[in-house]
């Protein structure tokens, strides 16, 4: 384990499932990741997140994205986090995936929300990557529930969701761009986790994580 990682046990978190890893990206993984989104994440006539950041033009966008993500690392704390895990297929940086809490230790409910680059969509990966981290809060973060939430009009994203046993939790309007969007709100229990088969997980340093992630 580097010296980084001692200090910040998170940078020693891997996750693999099939040929997807992932981990905590550091700067440079960062650098690669917001031209990779910059590139494009959706058609131009379409939205799939609450607020359209994917709107901005570089370079703005990418300085507009490292700042996110640094701001989720100094905002990090057992209370409250977001772990924003950047996603390798083959090596190759392809998307994002993110799971975040507030008081886990007593809640015991995390949500996720992932991106994928528009060259790498259609491969199957979005799955392996939600498979991946609902692998740790469950199978060891010991979560009792997991949320997400996708557009009616996304259906790629529901379909992924569904696929793994969430189950359908009401639908809330947001206001998207100056125009009402329904949000499907999904929930998958423990139980239904446990119920539906699934591709292994290999999980690596997460037990000096856990204290970091209310979850000791």
């Amino acid at each position: 384990m580097d010296r980084l990682a001692q200090i910040w046990p998170l940078f020693g978190l891997r996750l693999r499932c099939g040929p997807v890893e992932l981990r905590l990206p550091r700067d440079d993984d960062l650098a690669a990741l917001a031209d990779l989104a910059a590139a494009g994440i959706h058609p131009p006539d379409q939205m799939p997140f609450y607020a359209a950041w994917t709107r901005k033009q570089p370079p703005g966008f990418q300085r507009s994205f490292v700042r996110h993500h640094w701001g989720s690392r100094s905002r990090f704390a057992a209370q409250e986090w977001s772990l924003d895990l950047a996603v390798r297929r083959d090596g190759v940086p392809v998307g994002v995936q993110s799971v975040e809490a507030r008081a886990f230790a007593v809640r015991r409910v995390a949500d996720t929300g992932s991106w994928l680059g528009s060259a790498h969509q259609g491969r199957g990966t979005g799955t392996l990557m939600r498979v991946a981290v609902l692998a740790l809060v469950f199978d060891h973060l010991r979560a009792r529930a997991a949320t997400s939430g996708a557009f009616l009009d996304n259906p790629a994203s529901l379909a992924v969701s569904r696929k793994l046993g969430y189950r359908d939790n009401g639908v809330i309007v947001h206001d998207r761009e100056g125009a009402p969007a329904h949000e499907q709100l999904l929930v998958l229990s423990a139980e239904d986790w446990r119920a539906v088969p699934r591709p292994a997980v290999e999980v690596e340093g997460v037990e000096d994580c856990r204290g970091l992630l209310g979850a000791a």
